[in-house]
C-alpha cells in the first residue's frame, strides 16, 4: 500500500522529483510513462534496455513525450564499459588507453563523439567519466576504466572528458567520489575501504574531481567506499562529513550529487534499498539510481520510504526541495543545451585505439594463425561484452578457455590447442593477467611449449610473459581488438 496520498500531492512530487529508476524492458512501460507525466526526474538505461541504436531513439522519444526535459542517464564509459554497444563491444577505447596516449585534446575530442551518439540517442545524462587514480594495480572494479595511476594526469584527462561530453550537451557524471583506485574489494559485492588519511586524500584521490568541477561538470557520483578517517563505518555515498562537508563544503561543488546503484551490496546488504535512499539523500544526495535488475514495486517502496522519511520529521521537507531544485536545475541545462553536438566523429575512437597500443618485439607475418582467448570471471561494471580477436579469424581457428575450469579440464584444453595449432601461428589473447593466476598461468604453460606464441594482453599491461612479441591495448573495446588485429595483420588499416 502507498504511502502518500491525493492529500499531499507537493509531497509525492517532490519524492519523484529525485528519482531515476530503471525498468526492465525495451519499451517504457505504461506506469513508467504515467511517473513522468507526474513528475518523476526521469530514467536509467541499461544494457536490457537497448536492442539497436533505432530502437533506442524511439524509446527515448516516446519518455521525452511524457516528459520533455526527463532525465535519461546510462553508463556509457566507452573501453569496457558500455551500454549501447553492449552486443558488439565500444566504438570508443576506454580511459587507460586515452591515458596511455596522454594526449588532453584528443580524450576531449573522444568524448565529444561519444556525446553526440548519446545526444543524437537522446540520452541527456552520462554516469562517466570515471576519474579514479587507479594506484592499487590489482583493483578488482576500476583498472581499465581509469585513465591511469598518476594523480596530475588523470586530473587533466578528467577535465578534458567533462569538457568533451558536455560540449556535445549531455551532462557529465565523474565518479566513484573521494576515489575508488585504491581499493581492493568491489562494492558491487562488498564494502570497500580506502584506509587514507584526509592528507593522502586530498594529494592523491581528490585533484581529479577538483578538476572535474572546475571543468564545470554538472553532476558527480560518491561511491560505495569507506574512508575511516572522513566516512567512520559509513560509506561515503552515505556520509554527510564525504557529501556536505568535502565535496559541497571544501571543494565547493554546486551541482547534483548522483548515488551509485543501491542495490549494489555494500549498501542494499546492510541497510536494503529504500532505507539506504533516505540515508543517501540525508547525506545530501539530490538524485537516487537503484540499479539495474529492480522494478516497478522497488520504485514504489524507495519512493514511499522518502515520503515516511519526511512525514515522520526524520528528513527535513527542505532537504527534499533543495535535492528536487537541483535536479531541475539538471533538466534544464540539459534541454537548453539539446542541439549543441556538433555531430560525431566516426573513425576517431579507431584512431585513438590504434595510438594506445604498445608492442615489445617486432611483428612478424603470421602463417594460419590460430587464436586463442584465455577468458578471465565477468565484471559486474562491465557485465558480459564481446572482447578478443575472435571476429578476425575464421570460427575453426579460434579456441577460448575459461580460467574457472578444473585443472584437469584445464591440462585437456591446453594440450588440445596446442595440437590444433601445430605447423599454425599461434595468438594468446588475454585480459588483466596480473589479476587472476590462473590466466598467467594458463599462458606460462602455452609459452612453454610455444615459445614463439604472440600475447596481447586487453586490459591492464602489469604481468607479462619475460620474451617475446608482446601487445597491449589498455582495454577491450571493439576498436582496441580491431587494432590489435591490424597490427598483427589479422585485418587491413
Amino acid at each position: 500500500m502507498r504511502v502518500h496520498s491525493a492529500a499531499d500531492p507537493e509531497l509525492s512530487r517532490l519524492a519523484e522529483a529525485v528519482l531515476i529508476p530503471p525498468f526492465p524492458s525495451q519499451q517504457a512501460p505504461p506506469w513508467l510513462l504515467a511517473a513522468l507525466a507526474d513528475g518523476l526526474a526521469g530514467v536509467t538505461l541499461f544494457g536490457p534496455n537497448i536492442e539497436s541504436p533505432a530502437q533506442l531513439a524511439d524509446l527515448t522519444a516516446a519518455l521525452r513525450a511524457a516528459a520533455p526535459e526527463a532525465v535519461i542517464a546510462i553508463d556509457e564509459e566507452g573501453g569496457d564499459v558500455t551500454r549501447i554497444a553492449h552486443r558488439r563491444g565500444s566504438p570508443y577505447p576506454g580511459n587507460a588507453a586515452l591515458g596511455a596516449i596522454d594526449d588532453v585534446g584528443l580524450t576531449e575530442a573522444v568524448y565529444a563523439a561519444l556525446g553526440a551518439d548519446l545526444a543524437a540517442l537522446g540520452v541527456s545524462l552520462n554516469l562517466a567519466p570515471a576519474v579514479d587514480v587507479n594506484t592499487a594495480a590489482d583493483n578488482p572494479v576500476i583498472g581499465t576504466r581509469s585513465f591511469g595511476s598518476d594523480t596530475a594526469l588523470v586530473a587533466r584527462h578528467a577535465a578534458a572528458a567533462v569538457a568533451g561530453l558536455q560540449s556535445a550537451g549531455v551532462a557529465a557524471c565523474a565518479k566513484h567520489f573521494p576515489g575508488h583506485g585504491s581499493t581492493q574489494l568491489d562494492s558491487h559485492h562488498e564494502l570497500a575501504t580506502v584506509d587514507a588519511s584526509a592528507a593522502l586524500l586530498a594529494e592523491r584521490d581528490l585533484p581529479p574531481f577538483a578538476a572535474a568541477i572546475a571543468a564545470g561538470v554538472r553532476a558527480i557520483m560518491p561511491g560505495h567506499l569507506r574512508v575511516p578517517e572522513l566516512t567512520g563505518e559509513l560509506p561515503a555515498s552515505l556520509s554527510p562529513a564525504a557529501l556536505t562537508g568535502l565535496l559541497r563544503g571544501e571543494l565547493g561543488f554546486a551541482g547534483v550529487i548522483v548515488s551509485d546503484g543501491l542495490e549494489m551490496r555494500a549498501v542494499s546488504d546492510v541497510y536494503g534499498i529504500p532505507e539506504a535512499a533516505v540515508l543517501a539523500v540525508l547525506a545530501g544526495t539530490d538524485l537516487l539510481c537503484l540499479g539495474r535488475d529492480q522494478d516497478q514495486q522497488m520504485y514504489d517502496d524507495v519512493r514511499d520510504a522518502l515520503i515516511t522519511a519526511v512525514r515522520t520529521g526524520r528528513m527535513p521537507g527542505q532537504r527534499l526541495e533543495e535535492a528536487a531544485a537541483r535536479v531541475a536545475e539538471l533538466r534544464s541545462w540539459t534541454a537548453a543545451a539539446a542541439g549543441r553536438a556538433r555531430g560525431s566523429d566516426a573513425e576517431i575512437g579507431l584512431a585513438a585505439a590504434r595510438r594506445a597500443v604498445r608492442v615489445d618485439g617486432v611483428p612478424q607475418p603470421l602463417h594460419r594463425p590460430f587464436v586463442v582467448e584465455v577468458v578471465p570471471p565477468a565484471n559486474m561494471a562491465a557485465g558480459m561484452v564481446p572482447w578478443g580477436l575472435g571476429s578476425w579469424v575464421r570460427t575453426d581457428s579460434l579456441r577460448r578457455i575459461s580460467t574457472g575450469a578444473p585443472a584437469a579440464g584445464l591440462e585437456t584444453s591446453i594440450a588440445g590447442l596446442l595440437a590444433d595449432a601445430t605447423g599454425r601461428s599461434l595468438v594468446v589473447v588475454v585480459r588483466d593477467a596480473h589479476r587472476y593466476p590462473a590466466a598467467a598461468d594458463v599462458v606460462s604453460r602455452i609459452l612453454a611449449a610455444r615459445p614463439d606464441a604472440v600475447v596481447v594482453e586487453m586490459g591492464l599491461p602489469v604481468w607479462r610473459p619475460p620474451a617475446g612479441l608482446y601487445l597491449a591495448t589498455f582495454g577491450a573495446a571493439r576498436t582496441s581488438s580491431r587494432a590489435a588485429a591490424e597490427v598483427l595483420g589479422l585485418a587491413g588499416p
